[in-house]
């Protein structure tokens, strides 16, 4: 991989963090009955995913041409959110899915 292509990958690996971490805040915020613990993961989620769309914006690439490596990334990095934050593991429909997913996401990336 040249070092374009790792500064591209970074990005979106950062980006697509904090989309997730943001998200899965937002979501255990909505179960929160403290509203003090409620307005801080609300407002650390939206910080995240303000951050993910500035991100993303920043990559020195047009977003047209890494949205299937986007969407593979995404994948990866949710279900490693999704296991971490909510002990989710995965299973055979979402492994299969998943492979299918990234897959996709190469093929419209690199051919």
């Amino acid at each position: 991989m040249s070092f374009h292509g790792a500064k591209i990958l970074l990005f979106l690996v950062i980006a697509t963090s904090l989309e997730t971490i943001g998200d899965a805040m937002v979501r255990i915020g909505m179960g929160q009955s403290n509203w003090q613990q409620r307005s801080a993961l609300f407002l650390g989620g939206t910080a995240l995913l303000f951050g993910y769309g500035f991100c993303l914006n920043l990559a020195p690439v047009e977003f047209g041409r890494v949205v299937g490596l986007y969407i593979a990334t995404l994948f990866v990095v949710w279900q490693i959110i999704n296991f971490v934050f909510f002990g989710n593991t995965l299973t055979m429909q979402v492994l299969v899915g998943g492979l299918l997913i990234v897959a996709g996401g190469l093929v419209i990336t690199f051919w």
